[in-house]
């Protein structure tokens, strides 16, 4: 990895300087400030960067900047987003939320421009002396400017190229797993050796109580979570092969639990319904959801962020992937078989083709897959694992 200072002359040309130089600064930090606005996928990616930054900055402030309905990752509900660290926020020392959704939503009345004021006032009052961009985007470029930041750090070749435009620092991040490469960009800052660390998510006590007792509701002691919802629909998988592999799940001695959020429930009852009742249809929030995950015994689902969540609880997963890539999204540090049909793009090139052309049909790769492949795939990670 390479770490490179860019600074603006007065003539406007762009001039770099010593990693060596950059880290010494680097050693000082006091106020450190993470911009990773969402999904629920990405923030968890960025989770395990952040705890290296936590690990080296140990007396440091750590922040985060993050779109509101995602907060719950890092700040369980009722817990001061501001403070000494806690069970319920046990990473950073502030949240600081946006809501840009609404706020394009409805961008000129008055309740947007109070909120969007107050929130960058709010982030601007801390005078943080780094901002890093895990999202690379221009917007989130922009907004890591916008901050007050004394200086901003993003990777070298960012996902909207013009947004190291606005870097003061970049890094040569590698890895293939967009984990490591943000884990790279957060050791090139610190200094240290780019290993990926375990992670601590939100504890929180109502939802936790709540999962247990909805639990002894539906009879349940040992579940798979099902996940048929997906970001775009070329991820999605046929429900009603979810339904399918509940039923054979049930053979195992396995309840099966069916995920969805917000605009997915009628693909939540259509798996429910082919299911012949071997599995629940279960809405959760998302601390509800971080505490049934912490419960189950497997996850089955695509390349969605409570798949994500599941490989960071260390639950074993079966990943069902088509237009988009396992050796960068895939399942990291849990036990996984991931399923892939040869019929899905296999470069990097032809990936992002397929992704942008199949947001609204399904992958024909990932239509090729068999619930008996995913049954199979079941019975390799759960082995004799169930009482």
């Amino acid at each position: 990895m390479q770490l490179a200072n860019i600074a603006e002359t007065e003539q406007g040309v762009l001039m770099r300087g010593h990693e060596a130089e950059v880290q010494e600064a680097a050693q000082g930090l006091e106020r450190l400030l993470i911009v990773r606005l969402g999904s629920m996928g990405d923030v968890i990616h960025a989770l395990p960067a952040a705890t290296l930054l936590r690990r080296a900055f140990p007396a440091a402030t750590l922040a985060w900047l993050i779109e509101e309905r995602w907060a719950e990752l890092l700040c369980a509900p009722g817990t001061p987003r501001l403070g000494p660290r806690c069970p319920g926020r046990p990473l950073v020392d502030a949240v600081h939320v946006v809501n840009t959704l609404a706020w394009r939503a409805a961008p000129f009345s008055d309740e947007t421009w109070r909120e969007a004021l107050g929130a960058w006032r709010e982030v601007r009052a801390a005078k943080y002396e780094l901002a890093l961009d895990f999202q690379g985007a221009v917007r989130t470029a922009l907004m890591a400017r916008w901050t007050g930041a004394e200086a901003v750090a993003g990777v070298e070749r960012p996902r909207e190229h013009a947004a190291s435009l606005f870097y003061t620092y970049t890094v040569e991040a590698g890895g293939a797993h967009v984990i490591e490469q943000n884990v790279a960009l957060a050791a090139a800052v610190a200094g240290v050796t780019a290993e990926v660390p375990e992670i601590e998510l939100p504890l929180d006590a109502a939802a936790e109580q709540s999962c247990e007792q909805r639990l002894r509701l539906y009879g349940v002691r040992q579940f798979a979570i099902l996940n048929p919802g997906a970001g775009w629909e070329g991820k999605q998988w046929p429900p009603e092969r979810y339904g399918e592999v509940a039923r054979g799940l049930a053979r195992l001695g396995l309840r099966c639990l069916i995920n969805f959020g917000p605009g997915e429930e009628a693909l939540a009852r259509a798996a429910a319904g082919a299911s012949a009742g071997a599995a629940e249809a279960v809405p959760s929030s998302v601390s509800e959801l971080i505490a049934f995950t912490r419960r189950a015994q497997l996850f089955v689902g695509g390349d969605t962020g409570p798949m994500h969540l599941a490989a960071a609880l260390g639950v074993p997963v079966v990943a069902l992937f088509g237009p988009t890539s396992p050796a960068r999204n895939g399942p990291f540090g849990t036990c996984s078989v991931v399923l892939r049909s040869p019929l899905s793009p296999s470069t990097d090139s032809a990936e992002r083709a397929a992704a942008r052309s199949s947001r609204k049909r399904p992958d024909a790769g990932l239509m090729a897959i068999t619930a008996e492949q995913v049954l199979e795939a079941a019975r390799q990670l759960l082995g004799s694992g169930l009482a």
